[in-house]
């Protein structure tokens, strides 16, 4: 069976970790066909919006320690494939044109934290935690804490990453980590709901928008008010040939 799930419903692609009774736990086939599947989704024509969720009651418990006897100094060239296999995934998410949805339907802990919220919108169920324990297994929240750190303030980011205390779902939506907090059923059917809103949009804005916003996120204000100018004018040159059948809808890609 796949380790990951591919369904598409209209224009959405729906991905599902699929590593049920490992509660999803990210070994290094499920994190390669993750990958693989997210960027498959971005190249896709009639794919505007993807949505990633778990199977069964967990949405992502991290990596998978079960592989971790393999990752020692004596195998440098596994540690190195695996860490590089790694920074890749949680990288893609920002440069992906196509927004992300996180459908957190469970427990989502260490790297499963990390990829529930590197989408860019997320929904969680009322009953899901999320937290990065690694401290607790004498190991760093290393390449996941990247991502924190930009979404969440400092204070709460050390704590989180030093302590290894789970926030609970309504925690998690006051410190501005997801989008709204559903009950448990509930939690597909918002995301899909956000999903088909994102996908009613003309996709060269929704491209823009996001390239932009990923962009500007750390730049100083000054860089940040150019690069918004330079997509002003391009978006703009892209309106304008709106009309035309033989218009380059990808121009803004240029900067």
């Amino acid at each position: 069976m796949s380790t990951l799930l591919t369904e598409d419903l209209g224009r959405v692609r729906i991905l599902t970790l699929n590593r049920p009774d490992k509660r999803n736990a990210l070994n290094t086939e499920l994190t390669r066909a993750l990958l693989e599947g997210l960027r498959a989704a971005d190249a896709a024509q009639g794919v505007a919006c993807v949505l990633l969720t778990g199977a069964g009651k967990g949405f992502c418990a991290g990596a998978d320690l079960a592989e971790f006897k393999d990752l020692v100094p004596e195998k440098q060239h596994l540690v190195e494939e695996r860490a590089e296999l790694t920074m890749q995934l949680h990288l893609a998410f920002s440069r992906m044109a196509k927004p992300v949805i996180t459908a957190i339907n469970g427990a989502a802990m260490g790297g499963g934290a990390g990829l529930a919220i590197a989408g860019d919108l997320a929904v969680m169920a009322e009953g899901a935690q999320l937290g990065y324990p690694e401290t607790r297994h004498g190991i760093v929240a290393a390449i996941v804490m990247a991502n924190l750190v930009r979404q969440v303030g400092r204070k709460l980011a050390f704590e989180l990453v030093s302590l290894g205390e789970p926030l609970s779902s309504r925690r998690a939506m006051e410190t501005g980590l997801v989008n709204r907090v559903v009950p448990d059923a509930e939690v597909l059917p918002e995301a899909l709901a956000l999903a088909e809103k994102l996908c009613e949009l003309k996709p060269q804005a929704i491209q823009a928008t996001k390239q932009l916003f990923h962009e500007v996120a750390d730049l100083p204000l000054e860089e940040a008010l150019r690069r918004g100018r330079e997509a002003n004018k391009r978006m703009r040159g892209v309106n304008a040939n709106l009309r035309s059948p033989n218009a380059n809808l990808r121009s803004f890609d240029k900067a």
